[in-house]
């Protein structure tokens, strides 16, 4: 991963210039993530490596809930806590127990994708996808371990959790929309991937987010900025450069997931 770079670190985030610097900073990190070979050229992975992808992603998303539980057991602050409290609560809607979670409709979704109950059954996770699980995990508990704790966890699960998934799954709809919407009445049957692609996402700047924004990235944005002015508000730079290292990290957790499906294959240059 290429150095945080110099550009900010002298300015504290008492205004909006601040925030537009680590707002441009994180930019960077979205845009290095889209460009990572297997997201860039996902319409070229091969029909077989594309399906073990998706595989392997569901052992990721299957660890979403315990990784914010996890948050959550860490958090101390109040308003951060029931921001994550909401976001978890609603992986599995409705009070009854008689609607399907998240994690069905994803299943759900690689069906109608293709991808058998066999299919579901023979995989398992590998060992790439394992250190990923794994690294997050650890990655967390090291959060919950430093005085700015409520910064580092909350910067995590926003863009860990949100920004960056809502990214990996706007690449994958390049690949599997068409699948999806191919019903001649033109109607998205996605019941996971897109809409997770659209309510994860990051639709304001970290300047002008506020607590009234509609995604879940957005809305935890709200409370760690507040959580930056907090912590640089006096004209320091900690909370910043905790921000920056946090951001990452979890980007290098990314990166290191899709690595596994390396070498993505050349373009034809036939005909």
């Amino acid at each position: 991963m290429h150095d945080l770079g110099a550009r900010g670190r002298h300015d504290g985030l008492d205004g909006p210039d601040g925030l537009r610097e680590l707002d441009g900073f994180e930019n960077g990190l979205i845009e290095r993530f889209e460009e990572h070979p297997v997201l860039a050229n996902i319409t070229r992975l091969p029909d077989e490596d594309f399906t073990a992808l998706l595989l392997q992603r569901r052992y990721v998303s299957l660890a979403f809930t315990p990784s914010y539980d996890l948050a959550i057991d860490l958090l101390r602050d109040a308003e951060g806590l029931r921001i994550a409290r909401f976001i978890l609560r609603e992986e599995y809607p409705g009070a009854t127990g008689h609607a399907p979670s998240h994690r069905e409709d994803m299943t759900e979704d690689l069906r109608r994708l293709g991808v058998s109950r066999e299919a579901l059954v023979a995989s398992r996770p590998t060992a790439a996808t394992k250190r990923a699980i794994t690294d997050t995990l650890e990655l967390i508990a090291d959060a919950g371990g430093h005085a700015d704790a409520d910064l580092r966890l909350l910067t995590f699960l926003r863009f860990w959790g949100e920004v960056l998934v809502s990214v990996e799954y706007g690449r994958l709809w390049e690949r599997m929309g068409p699948l999806f919407t191919s019903g001649g009445d033109g109607r998205n049957r996605s019941r996971f991937y897109h809409p997770h692609l659209v309510h994860d996402a990051k639709t304001h700047s970290l300047a002008t987010v506020s607590m009234l924004s509609d995604t879940h990235s957005d809305r935890l944005a709200a409370r760690v900025t507040e959580l930056l002015a907090r912590a640089d508000g006096a004209g320091g730079t900690a909370g910043a450069d905790a921000f920056r290292e946090t951001e990452e990290r979890a980007l290098l957790l990314k990166a290191r997931f899709y690595d596994q499906f390396l070498p993505v294959p050349a373009p034809s240059t036939a005909g």
